[in-house]
């Protein structure tokens, strides 16, 4: 297998954690609430997950109770922030660091053991194309993000429910004064994102790699968040934002693998530089970030 096949065979699934952790932000910063803690959600989803499983449990209760966990931590914020007014982005931070120090902590004996992860799905026939032919051979979880991704996609483009978080996003005032409310619709939203940055978490440590590692999320959550600013709060441009990051992910273990003289340091920073880099090219643009920004993104809201 070449370097272009490796990386477009695991491009979705390296993706993955991104995509789903920054599916759930996206819904979180649409209803007005900035959440700085999908770092800590995720840390703390993929220990659960990881517990669940190594003793005996299926895939399907690890991500059940990796949901459960971080929707519990993201209910604690939603308390601080919407409840107590607080500080959207103290809070958030708080909580990111929470859930790592639950994370390691319940974590600390499982330190180094591996799991089974998933088998692999293949479309027949889609499967067997040359180049791309990796692309239709993913696990269970893969397909069903890509699934997520036009739920979400035609949730907020067609229907009631999606329309009224982009209204309570957009002007909670004028959410509140129609009759909805805009505390309720945010809680929910928070309790949304903390369950899919609770399964992506989930998936990075039971599928993507089946082991548990203190740290192993690795600052996926913040290139989740980052990712809905890259994608502009659109779904479509977040989903190719998670495939790019997921395909320079995998460009360090090409590059080493094909001998390639360079740093191990420096092609593990990859995906981190990409960050930066492409958040100060969309930064730059001022009208594209106030035409699809949230209006009133990181603002408490009083009756």
């Amino acid at each position: 297998m070449n370097a272009v096949d490796f990386i477009l065979s695991g491009m979705l699934a390296a993706a993955t954690p991104f995509l789903l952790a920054a599916l759930g932000e996206l819904v979180v910063e649409r209803a007005g609430v900035l959440n700085l803690g999908v770092e800590g959600m995720m840390a703390l989803g993929a220990v659960i997950a990881f517990i669940v499983v190594y003793h005996g449990g299926g895939h399907m209760l690890a991500f059940m109770a990796a949901g459960f966990a971080s929707v519990s931590l993201s209910l604690i914020f939603a308390l601080v922030a919407l409840g107590f007014r607080a500080n959207q982005v103290a809070t958030g931070l708080a909580i990111g660091i929470l859930g790592q120090g639950l994370s390691a902590l319940f974590g600390k004996t499982y330190e180094s053991l591996t799991v089974r992860g998933l088998p692999k799905l293949a479309i027949p026939g889609l499967s067997d194309l040359p180049v791309i032919g990796g692309l239709f051979v993913q696990d269970i979880v893969v397909w069903l993000s890509l699934l997520l991704t036009l739920a979400i996609w035609a949730g907020f483009a067609f229907s009631k429910t999606g329309l009224v978080i982009r209204a309570v996003g957009e002007n909670p005032k004028a959410a509140h004064a129609i009759g909805y409310s805009v505390i309720g619709v945010r809680v929910a939203a928070i309790a949304f994102g903390g369950l899919l940055a609770g399964f992506a978490g989930a998936y990075a440590s039971v599928v993507y790699t089946p082991l548990w590692a203190d740290g192993m999320i690795a600052g996926r959550g913040w290139i989740a968040i980052a990712l809905v600013v890259f994608g502009t709060w659109l779904t479509g441009r977040i989903f190719l934002g998670a495939c790019l990051f997921g395909a320079v992910s995998l460009m360090s273990l090409a590059a080493q693998a094909t001998g390639v003289e360079l740093p191990s340091q420096f092609l593990s920073s990859l995906p981190y530089l990409v960050t930066i880099i492409v958040l100060g090219i969309i930064s730059a643009n001022k009208r594209l970030l106030k035409l699809n920004g949230v209006a009133s993104l990181g603002e408490p809201f009083e009756r």
